[in-house]
């Protein structure tokens, strides 16, 4: 029996995510026009916004003092990494020299960031177990914001990458103000 996604659990919910986009990703390596590629990349790019706001604003403060500090710290990195080029496929088009490979970048990106949280024994979601943190409570929270992060971005709002530009996350991650010590361009 298949749970819906109003049933799941925090870490069930994030792991759906992953597999429909791993899903878009095949679509689009077999796909052979130019406007079901785009159709498709960007069905990927919205996703990807929409799961990375849910992560960032909500699963990984949850974490925060809970898994390995490295761990986290490089999931914001590879999330902004991941976001400068979901920016650029989306300013873009299929008709671009570089597009099929950045969309194959991408896909390549996510593949790695997900195996990392979800490793079995050492992975940020099992990590995030361990630590007994409430996966029903997180998941609400997460439902909730999923709804409203899918309109802005159908909207048009840009992703927007947080570690890389020293904002409110850098703050967080360092506990003090932008210019108390945070790292700030």
């Amino acid at each position: 029996m298949t749970q819906t996604y109003e049933e799941m659990d925090a870490i069930a919910m994030l792991k759906a995510d992953h597999r429909k986009v791993e899903d878009i990703f095949e679509q689009f390596e077999k796909a052979t026009s130019k406007a079901k590629k785009q159709q498709l990349a960007e069905q990927a790019c919205l996703e990807l916004k929409v799961h990375t706001i849910l992560e960032e604003e909500i699963f990984y403060p949850a974490c925060r003092g809970q898994i390995e500090e490295d761990l986290l710290n490089e999931a914001y990195v590879e999330h902004d990494s991941a976001k400068q080029l979901i920016n650029e496929i989306e300013a873009g088009g299929p008709e671009e020299d570089f597009y099929d490979a950045k969309v194959k970048v991408l896909s390549e990106m996510i593949e790695h960031h997900v195996k990392e949280e979800e490793m079995r024994s050492e992975g940020m979601f099992s990590q995030a177990r361990s630590a007994g943190l409430d996966m029903d409570k997180l998941a609400d929270d997460m439902r909730a914001r999923k709804r409203t992060a899918m309109e802005e971005f159908q909207a048009g709002k840009p992703a927007e990458t947080r570690t890389m530009e020293g904002d409110n996350v850098a703050s967080a991650l360092t506990d003090k103000p932008i210019g108390e010590g945070a790292v700030q361009r």
